[in-house]
């Protein structure tokens, strides 16, 4: 009898150390076995032989006929250390869960068909960037590309090389919404070579999906959000991660990983190149790429130069109500550029951070504000289904026709939202095709459902939020309006200033590529603020360099490591009391920290009770994941969280 080491793959398992088993033959690291765990059978991964253990263990009961490369083992063991979660939860994003089942697995082995596409001839600039790289070929880039330069013709490029070399390629997007506009660049190149991988496809799609890739003998491109880091490539030689500064890359659940960070590693274990793609860096990421002497690579002409590729910026002060005659939310100039877009047979995107109707329901008589009973934030109205929704929790219930509290029907609805974005540009423009997309879609609404409906110009007015900000290559698209420039300027963290300049010049970065001439209308309380104006000017050296200094003042990343610490309480009483003495422990641990709170969180109230939260800072990241390990089994950590809300 032999005896392994073996990662369970199941979220039910919640242990940091492997699990020993049995078998009667020799089994080889990353092999594939069902195993019994508590009263169910459940999928694992073989790490190594081990000597006969003290205690009884079970036996292995069937093998099946997969082995994850030995990358992805490092990988594994790796993650485990440097973002610390429960084994099980790690090792089920490298497993798709179906593979145990009892399905026909279509053919993998189906011939691969290598498409033949017309590339438009690379720029000088692009041909630059291309030799830059070529001249190191082991080296990770970071490529500063303004919107509109081309980048996505680099990857295409590098892909072409890296897959003659023998080699598959990894091509990261922030969200499923890209997929579609990406993997329809990539099929023209590289036809049945390109494998899609996301959250949004079936057990079986994602199980077909990872077998393709672990059985194919030909190099293939798989295109996906940050899922796709896990899967078993054979050969890996280049990793590139578009829109690289899209906080959609933090995983927001254990393991909390950042997928620079992993892809980083990833690189490392395959001999694979990186390349980080974004026309607006993260300041930490610009800051360490300096720091490490990683290849800094910089685009700015456009890509494509049929008209003048220079978009006309309007900046109107939503203060001064003269401007809105024709509608309270929507400027005049704005109205009048939709027109002619529409007149033109052009298309336009209203982009707006907000879902629903209306953002706020209250009395105007006593005061009273609709707030959800498990998170007390505002409810928003959804007019469609005359029904309010938390945002947070999911918390539904119908809108209301009296005030609980002191019965008066003077109920008003505030703080417009996408849904009354659309009614407001119906009522003033009836027979244009107008799409909605944000987050309140259905499947059949999605924006990646609805991508070539949309590229074609069968839509006329686009209307959303944040995701229509992101990647998007519209060659129709000849303007561009923002609805309230500085809505995220108002909250309280540290990022809130970085994240409005990429939004903002993003969603610029839509128009003025070069197909059409190009219109931007921003409506903003603030038209002074220096983030806006840097935003519209695309200085972005001169954001970067205020944002050091005040990070550097204040201590924050890029100049400390941060850990966000959590509890979840019955009471605010309680949460107080529990933080208050996990700061007590830490403080008697003696580790070169600065401990931040304990107070509660941003959203405060769960479904589940009160959160609190206290933020450790530390120079070196070692300390943070001592911290880790001392914490009680009731708090949960977020190592290099996004943002402190």
């Amino acid at each position: 009898m032999y005896y392994f080491e073996v990662w369970v793959t199941s979220h039910l398992y919640h242990g940091y150390e492997a699990l020993s088993y049995s078998y009667d033959k020799v089994l080889e690291s990353g092999s594939l076995v069902i195993v019994p765990m508590r009263q169910k059978n459940t999928l694992a991964v073989v790490l190594t032989k081990t000597l006969k253990p003290t205690f009884n263990t079970k036996q292995i009961l069937e093998i099946l006929p997969y082995r994850l490369p030995q990358p992805n083992l490092d990988l594994m063991a790796w993650l485990s250390e440097y973002y610390p979660a429960p084994l099980g939860t790690i090792a089920s994003l490298f497993v798709p869960s179906s593979l145990s089942r009892k399905h026909k697995v279509r053919d993998v082995h189906e011939a691969i068909k290598i498409a033949r596409s017309n590339l438009p001839p690379l720029t000088l600039e692009q041909k630059a960037v291309l030799k830059q790289i070529n001249d190191k070929p082991s080296n990770s880039f970071l490529l500063h590309g303004e919107t509109g330069t081309g980048k996505t013709r680099v990857y295409l490029e590098m892909a072409k090389q890296t897959t003659k070399s023998g080699k598959s390629v990894l091509m990261l997007t922030p969200e499923i919404s890209l997929t579609p506009q990406l993997v329809r660049d990539f099929e023209q190149v590289f036809g049945q070579q390109v494998i899609t991988v996301h959250s949004n496809l079936s057990d079986v799609e994602r199980r077909d999906a990872w077998l393709k890739v672990l059985l194919s003998k030909k190099p293939v491109v798989v295109i996906g959000p940050r899922s796709a880091l896990f899967a078993p490539f054979a050969r890996l030689g280049l990793i590139v991660i578009d829109e690289s500064h899209e906080s959609a890359y933090k995983q927001e659940q254990a393991p909390y990983y950042q997928t620079l960070r992993v892809a980083g590693k990833l690189s490392q274990l395959y001999g694979a190149q990186l390349i980080m793609g974004t026309a607006t860096p993260n300041v930490v990421d610009y800051y360490v790429a300096e720091a490490k002497g990683l290849e800094i690579l910089r685009m700015s002409e456009p890509a494509t130069k049929i008209v003048n590729a220079k978009p006309v910026v309007e900046v109107v002060n939503s203060r001064d109500r003269t401007l809105f005659s024709q509608s309270l939310y929507l400027s005049n100039s704005l109205l009048q550029a939709i027109k002619t877009a529409l007149d033109n047979k052009e298309q336009s995107l209203i982009f707006l951070n907000r879902r629903g109707t209306a953002r706020l329901v209250m009395c105007q008589i006593c005061g009273w504000q609709a707030l959800c009973p498990n998170c007390d934030l505002p409810l928003t109205y959804h007019g469609d289904s005359h029904s309010m929704r938390c945002h947070t929790c999911g918390h539904r219930a119908e809108a209301v026709t009296r005030c609980p509290v002191c019965k008066s029907a003077d109920i008003i609805y505030k703080s417009i939202g996408t849904k009354s974005i659309v009614e407001l540009i119906k009522h003033a423009f009836p027979k244009a095709r107008i799409g909605r997309y944000d987050s309140d879609n259905t499947k059949a609404e999605r924006f990646d459902q609805n991508y070539h409906e949309v590229s074609q110009g069968n839509i006329d007015i686009l209307v959303g939020t944040q995701l229509l900000a992101k990647g998007l290559d519209l060659p129709r698209l000849s303007v561009v309006g923002i609805v309230t420039a500085d809505t995220g300027l108002t909250f309280p963290d540290y990022t809130a200033e970085e994240r409005t300049y990429q939004q903002l010049a993003q969603i610029i970065g839509r128009v003025g590529r070069g197909h059409i001439a190009g219109r931007a209308i921003i409506q903003t309380y603030n038209p002074d603020s220096p983030i806006i104006g840097a935003a519209i000017n695309k200085d972005w050296q001169a954001f970067y360099k205020s944002q050091l200094e005040e990070r550097r003042q204040f201590g924050f990343p890029p100049f400390c490591y941060l850990l966000k610490l959590s509890c979840i309480r019955k009471t605010p009483a309680s949460a107080s009391k529990s933080s208050d003495k996990l700061r007590q422990d830490l403080l008697s641990l003696t580790l070169p920290i600065q401990i931040i709170g304990p107070a509660p969180s941003f959203y405060e109230k769960t479904k589940s009770g009160y959160r609190w939260q206290l933020i450790i800072k530390s120079k070196s990241r070692q300390p943070l994941l001592r911290v880790v390990k001392s914490l009680p089994a009731n708090w949960s950590y977020d190592l290099d969280p996004s943002s402190l809300l």
